[in-house]
């Protein structure tokens, strides 16, 4: 009982401290507000506004039929410009598209004879480079066919294909950015506090107050986990129901409760690990760099960012060792596709196994250094 009253005690000694850190509490109103909004909404969800310009050079109805076939919101209004500046306006980066329609392109298409449109891309623009020119060669391929045959129509095809997109039935970005990055801030934000309360200790010399004090190593990690862990739950549970429900209205499929639990199992570990890194740190800035390192292999190959499936095996196997990885697992089961206790038990399990063996872990680093302080 005594221990679990040193625990908790310690706990609340770290969030009073926490709340004396204006810097700490407006990074956390920032990953889980503002972070989160851009995530979802700065990233376009279509082609939109890309520059285009045409070098006509044959002056035909079918050339002004194809550059009127470009316009918003997919692409600007084409400038009509000649041969003489197409590379001066990709140099300068006015254009990403610059098609160019060659002579006599309506007498050889009505000749049936072959001909050949240039379509030059900036492909230092990578989204509107690759979508872009297949909106391109879809455009002006139906504007050709439909000029040749005479008459706009649409083609009959034998086979009809019906797509019905589960999970995302309107197929919108926003629906998936803002979980994903919730996913990224709580990892990101556990090490960040956790590793930076034990720094600050560290520097402010309170640590040493703690060791002349009836308490042992685990407790005060303990105190350190549950406190730090319970501000980011909390901060996550606010902003799924305030900014990914209520500002950007994604629905949730599954259960927020059983989603918490996970996030608390993912927690245990990764609180363990930002005490670990602060072990290893001697100061504020070599924790950044560290922090550096580990989280973006975290964040980048956990099956957020792209498929799993589509790594190297090698990357997927040792990636299981992660707890992003579960838990990016688990997340996506529960609240894109509603999945219970029974379809994510695994990744619970290996989190809890994750977590122990951190723990366990950052705890012997926790006294090897409080002994060599002592």
């Amino acid at each position: 009982m005594r221990h679990l009253e040193n625990i908790y005690r310690l706990g609340v000694k770290e969030i009073w401290s926490l709340i004396r850190d204006p810097m700490m509490l407006i990074l956390i109103l920032y990953t889980f507000t503002l972070a989160i909004y851009v995530a979802a909404t700065a990233k376009p969800e279509t082609l939109h506004m890309a520059s285009i310009a045409i070098v006509d050079e044959d002056g035909s109805p079918l050339s002004g039929r194809i550059a009127s076939a470009f316009f918003p919101p997919q692409f600007t209004p084409p400038a009509m410009i000649n041969q003489s500046q197409v590379d001066a306006g990709l140099d300068a980066g006015q254009y990403t598209f610059v098609l160019t329609i060659p002579p006599k392109l309506q007498a050889d298409v009505l000749g049936g004879r072959q001909a050949e449109l240039q379509l030059n891309v900036d492909a230092t623009r990578m989204s509107q480079a690759f979508s872009g020119s297949g909106y391109i060669q879809q455009i002006i391929a139906g504007e050709i066919s439909e000029f040749a045959k005479r008459y706009r129509g649409a083609t009959v095809s034998p086979v009809e294909l019906v797509m019905r997109a589960r999970f995302n039935p309107s197929l919108s970005q926003a629906w998936f950015g803002s979980l994903m990055e919730i996913i990224n801030q709580v990892t990101m934000l556990s090490i960040i506090l956790t590793g930076a309360a034990l720094i600050r200790e560290r520097e402010h010399g309170t640590i040493e107050h703690l060791l002349v004090m009836p308490v042992t190593p685990a407790e005060i990690m303990l105190g350190k986990v549950w406190s730090m862990g319970l501000v980011v739950l909390l901060a996550a549970a606010l902003s799924l129901n305030l900014v990914v429900r209520g500002m950007l209205h994604v629905p949730i499929e599954g259960s927020i409760a059983l989603f918490l639990c996970g996030a608390a199992l993912h927690l245990f570990a990764t609180t363990s690990m930002g005490i670990f890194l602060a072990t290893v740190a001697r100061s504020m800035p070599q924790f950044g760099m560290l922090l550096i390192l580990v989280l973006l292999p975290l964040q980048m190959l956990s099956g957020g960012s792209t498929p799993r499936e589509s790594m190297p095996q090698l990357v997927q196997n040792i990636m299981l060792i992660a707890p992003t990885t579960h838990f990016v697992e688990l997340s996506q089961a529960i609240l894109y596709r509603g999945a219970g206790i029974d379809v994510v038990w695994k990744p619970f399990l290996a989190l809890l196994a994750i977590g122990t063996a951190l723990f366990t872990f950052a705890l012997a680093r926790f006294r090897k250094t409080i002994s060599q302080m002592a």
